[in-house]
């Protein structure tokens, strides 16, 4: 037996521990949520608990409000990686490795103090207010908006916008750019005909881990809202602490989780037709 061979024989080996792990995290939390979802509390199937994201009035509301925060998060978060990135880009390596270190330096803190410590800058009475008035400007009531949420959101998903869009950006090959310019292309037409279109694979990857957890979150409306807005998660949420009714709990989560998929599946869709249509 040759060396490749036996390689070949420890893959299996090695990757069972990843296996155990995903079929025990994963697989069997999935498949007992869905036995949730489709069966009611006496056994019988029924599709009732899915369609009860569009049967109350209450839970559309929350549905739309949620699909315009990630929305709103989303767009925020590419209009601010991408002139970051490009800043990040032109400098030294050092310089470029310590200010990533900086972007990366708050997600090692705890989530719940990084929202608590917006809440304390947003409040009524916080540091943004108190800041305003010594300025001699009159206040802004931030605190328990959609604004305060949209902050939060922002402020808590953009580094997973920024990794992804630096690093298609970095390997794009810089003397495709020096070519554009010889051509008497500008920046702007650099940026929209070449730096876009080739950093499409993590603008994609960028959206799908900013789309996802900021249309699902629950904690920041929770304490940026103060809890008078309510994102579908915090539906979900009370379905499973305050109800105790796990079956329309699940019934939400599969409902969102099926609209989550199809959205990534629509922006997978446009993306690919985006690369072709830049080859041909």
């Amino acid at each position: 037996m040759n060396e490749n061979e036996v390689r070949t024989n420890k893959r299996p080996f090695l990757s069972g521990p990843y296996f155990i792990w995903i079929i025990a995290f994963t697989v069997l939390p999935l498949i007992v949520i869905f036995r949730y979802a489709l069966f009611d509390g006496n056994g019988h199937f029924t599709l009732s608990n899915i369609a009860a994201i569009f049967s109350s009035s209450i839970n559309r509301k929350a549905l739309w409000f949620s699909l315009e925060i990630a929305l709103g998060c989303t767009a925020f978060c590419i209009l601010l990686s991408y002139p970051l990135v490009m800043a990040l880009k032109h400098l030294g390596l050092s310089k470029r490795g310590f200010s990533l270190f900086i972007i990366i330096l708050p997600m090692w803190m705890n989530f719940i103090l990084r929202i608590l410590a917006w809440q304390m800058i947003l409040s009524n009475n916080g540091i943004l207010n108190l800041l305003l008035t010594t300025l001699g400007f009159e206040p802004v009531r931030i605190a328990n908006t959609p604004t305060a949420i949209m902050i939060g959101s922002v402020y808590d998903y953009l580094p997973y916008m920024i990794l992804p869009i630096y690093t298609s950006i970095m390997e794009i090959n810089e003397d495709l750019i020096e070519a554009a310019k010889d051509l008497g292309a500008n920046s702007f037409t650099v940026f929209c005909k070449i730096i876009l279109p080739l950093s499409l694979p993590g603008l994609l990857s960028g959206i799908v881990m900013v789309f996802v957890p900021s249309m699902t979150s629950f904690v920041i409306s929770d304490i940026l809202g103060g809890g008078k807005l309510q994102l579908i998660g915090n539906i979900i949420e009370q379905e499973f602490m305050i109800s105790n009714n796990w079956h329309v709990g699940s019934g939400l989560s599969v409902a969102l989780m099926i609209l989550v998929l199809l959205s990534m599946a629509f922006t997978r869709k446009r993306t690919a037709d985006g690369k072709e249509s830049l080859v041909w």
